[in-house]
C-alpha cells in the first residue's frame, strides 16, 4: 500500500497527518487519530517560515568568458537575523563549489527522477511547505514549449551541472569555475498515453551546433548570447560566456528536432545526500573493480552503496573497458534503473524515507518557472507515475568517432547520420522503443488502421491542389520555403504563403472539407505526411477555398517527409524493470 492510500485510511485527510514536532524541528506522520499530539506550539512555531526563492546572481566584476556568470545559477543564501521568523542557516546545507572533468556522475539525473517518482506519492500538503523553498527556478523563456496543463507527450531535459558543491566535496573539483557545465544530460520522453518513456542520453563530448540563446539578465534584460561558429564540445552548452539551462534546451531541439517543456538542473552533492536517503543502491558488476582514480573499490557481483562510494561508482571510467565516457554512461544508466526500481518498491511504502528523499532531491533541484513549485512537480511526478517500469527505456545517441580529428587522436565524437535520426524520430513521433501493454497496443493499431483509411482513394492533379500554408514549427522561413518547393518542385501553383500560424504546432497538420479529399492525399503524398496529420471536416469547402496546411515541430525541410518510423532501430538500450550487470 502506497503513501497515498495510506493517507486516505479512515477517511482522514491526508494534509492533516503531518505535523510539526516542535522539540525535534521534524515533520511527523500521524496515520491514526486518536495518536498522541504534538505539544502546543509557540506562536512563531505555528506560523509557516517564508522562505527566499533562489535568484540569479549578480555578475562578478570582469569574468572570464569561459566562467561568466550564468543568469539562475544558484547562490548561497545569506544568514538570516536573529529572531526574523526564518529558518536559521545552520539547518540548510553548506555549499561549495567546484569541477573536475575527470569525475563525472550521474546520480543528480537520479536525484531528479527521485523527486519526479516520489511527488506523486506525498499526498499530504504540509510537505510542500517544507520542499518548496527548497527549488530554484529560472526563466528561460522560449526555449521551454508551453504545454496545455500536463496533456501529451512531455519532453524533459535533466542537466547534470558539473559544479561540486556540499561539504566534503572540495577536492572533486577545479575552485576556478564557479558555473559549470552540462556535464551529464538527460532527455526524458514521455509518451502521449503515458504508456511508456524514453531516456536518451546526450554524451559531453559530442561535436556540435550551439545555437544562440536569448538568456535572461539578473536585472531582467534579455541578452543574446552567441552560438558556437564550429562545432562545439555539447556540454559548452551550459555556462561557456554565461549560457543558461534555456541554452541546453535550445541545443537538443536544434539536434534532435524534440521541442523541450521543462528542465531540472541538479548538482554533484546529490550524489551522496540521495543514495543515502534512499538507503543505498544496489549495483552489479561482472568483475572486481578496483580504480585508483575514481577510488572504487568493489566485488564481483551484487553490492549496496551510498554516499562516497555511489559518488566513485559513477564517476570511476579507467576501470571500465575503454576507459571512456560512454561505458561510463552504461553504467550510470544502470545505476539510475536500480535507484527507480528501488524507489518503486521500497521508498514509496516509508512515509518517513520518502520525505528524507524528496527533500534531498530539491535540495539539488533547479527547474524552469513552468514547474517552479512543489505542487507544480508533483502534478508532473503523477504523469511520469503512470508510466510501468518495464516500459522505460535508457539508450545513449547513436555516435561515431567525430572524423574531422586524426584517427589516433579522436576525442569526441558526432551523431550517427543514419541510427541518430531514426532514433530522434521515434521520439518526435511519440514511437515506443519498448513493448507496451498489448490492450492499449490494439487500441493505437486500430487508431492507426482508421486513419489509413484517410489516405485510400483517388489523388487529384498537382495543379488542383489548393492549399495555405502557415508556419507553426519555430523554423524561420519553413512556410516560404515549402511554397517555393510546392510550386516550383511539385507544380502546386495555387499554394499561398500564411505567415506564422497563431501559435507553435507540436506535428504538422492538413485540414481539409470532404470534397478536397483528394487534394489532401496528393498533398500527403507529396509532403510525406503521415495518416495522424490529416484532420478531415464536415462540411463541404467553397469552389476555391484553399485547404490549410501548418508546419509544425516535425518539419525537417522543404520536401523531407514528415512521416515517422512505425518500429525502433536496432540500438543498444538498458530497461528500467531489468536488473543487469556490467563493467
Amino acid at each position: 500500500m502506497d503513501a497515498h492510500s495510506r493517507g486516505q485510511a479512515d477517511e482522514i485527510d491526508p494534509a492533516d497527518q503531518w505535523v510539526l514536532n516542535p522539540r525535534t524541528g521534524n515533520y511527523e506522520l500521524r496515520l491514526d487519530r486518536s495518536a498522541g499530539q504534538s505539544q502546543p506550539r509557540s506562536q512563531a512555531q505555528a506560523q509557516t517560515p517564508s522562505r527566499p526563492r533562489r535568484s540569479a546572481p549578480a555578475p562578478a566584476p570582469a569574468p572570464s568568458p569561459a566562467d561568466a556568470p550564468v543568469p539562475g545559477q544558484r547562490r548561497r543564501r545569506a544568514p538570516e537575523e536573529p529572531g526574523s521568523g526564518q529558518v536559521p542557516p545552520q539547518s540548510r546545507r553548506k555549499r561549495k563549489q567546484g569541477t573536475n572533468r575527470k569525475k563525472k556522475v550521474l546520480l543528480w539525473t537520479g536525484g531528479t527522477m527521485a523527486f519526479v517518482l516520489v511527488g506523486g506519492a506525498a499526498g499530504a500538503y504540509a510537505i510542500y511547505n517544507k520542499l518548496d523553498g527548497n527549488i530554484g527556478t529560472v526563466d528561460v523563456g522560449d526555449a521551454a514549449e508551453a504545454t496545455p496543463g500536463m496533456d501529451g507527450p512531455l519532453n524533459i531535459l535533466i542537466i547534470g551541472n558539473d559544479v561540486r558543491t556540499g561539504a566534503g566535496n572540495e577536492s572533486y573539483g577545479n575552485k576556478s569555475n564557479v558555473t559549470g557545465h552540462a556535464d551529464t544530460t538527460l532527455l526524458m520522453h514521455v509518451s502521449d498515453d503515458r504508456t511508456n518513456a524514453t531516456v536518451l542520453s546526450i554524451p559531453r563530448d559530442l561535436k556540435l551546433q550551439i545555437p544562440d540563446c536569448p538568456t535572461k539578465q539578473p536585472d531582467g534584460s534579455t541578452k543574446v548570447i552567441p552560438g558556437s561558429v564550429e562545432k562545439a564540445r555539447f556540454n559548452e552548452s551550459f555556462g561557456v560566456n554565461g549560457r543558461d539551462p534555456g541554452c541546453v534546451m535550445r541545443t537538443v531541439k536544434e539536434m534532435t528536432g524534440v521541442g523541450i517543456n521543462h528542465f531540472m538542473m541538479v548538482d554533484f552533492n546529490a550524489v551522496k545526500t540521495l543514495s543515502a536517503a534512499v538507503g543505498g543502491v544496489k549495483v552489479c558488476l561482472n568483475r572486481p573493480i578496483k580504480d585508483s582514480y575514481s577510488k572504487l573499490d568493489l566485488p564481483a557481483g551484487e553490492s549496496r552503496i551510498q554516499g562516497e562510494a555511489a559518488l566513485s561508482f559513477l564517476r570511476n571510467r579507467h576501470g571500465l573497458g575503454n576507459q571512456s565516457d560512454l561505458d561510463r554512461i552504461k553504467m550510470q544508466q544502470q545505476f539510475v534503473a536500480s535507484m527507480m526500481r528501488q524507489l518503486k518498491e521500497d521508498t514509496l511504502n516509508s512515509p518517513t524515507q520518502l520525505l528524507s528523499v524528496a527533500n534531498a532531491a530539491t535540495e539539488a533541484l533547479t527547474v524552469d518557472k513552468g514547474i517552479g513549485s512543489a505542487l507544480k512537480l508533483t502534478s508532473l511526478a503523477k504523469e511520469i507515475g503512470k508510466v510501468d517500469l518495464k516500459n522505460i527505456s535508457f539508450m545513449t545517441v547513436p555516435v561515431v568517432d567525430n572524423p574531422d580529428e586524426p584517427p589516433n587522436k579522436r576525442a569526441t565524437v558526432v551523431p550517427d547520420p543514419v541510427e541518430a535520426p531514426q532514433v530522434f524520430s521515434m521520439i518526435q513521433n511519440d514511437v515506443s522503443f519498448t513493448e507496451v501493454k498489448r490492450k492499449k497496443q490494439d487500441a493505437k493499431n486500430a487508431q492507426a488502421q482508421a486513419q489509413a483509411k484517410l489516405l485510400q482513394g483517388p489523388r487529384a492533379a498537382a495543379v488542383d491542389v489548393r492549399v495555405d500554408v502557415y508556419n507553426g514549427s519555430g523554423v524561420r522561413g519553413a512556410a516560404q520555403s515549402t511554397i517555393n518547393w510546392l510550386q516550383n518542385d511539385q507544380g502546386v501553383t495555387r499554394s499561398t504563403n500564411k505567415s506564422n500560424a497563431p501559435e507553435k504546432a507540436a506535428k504538422t497538420t492538413l485540414t481539409y472539407a470532404p470534397n478536397q479529399a483528394d487534394q489532401a492525399r496528393k498533398l500527403a503524398d507529396m509532403m510525406g505526411l503521415p495518416a495522424s496529420a490529416l484532420k478531415p471536416g464536415t462540411q463541404d469547402a467553397a469552389a476555391r477555398e484553399p485547404m490549410t496546411l501548418v508546419l509544425g515541430a516535425d518539419f525537417k525541410g522543404a520536401g523531407v517527409p514528415i512521416t515517422g518510423p512505425t518500429k525502433a532501430p536496432d540500438v543498444e538500450k538498458v530497461e528500467a524493470d531489468k536488473k543487469v550487470c556490467g563493467g
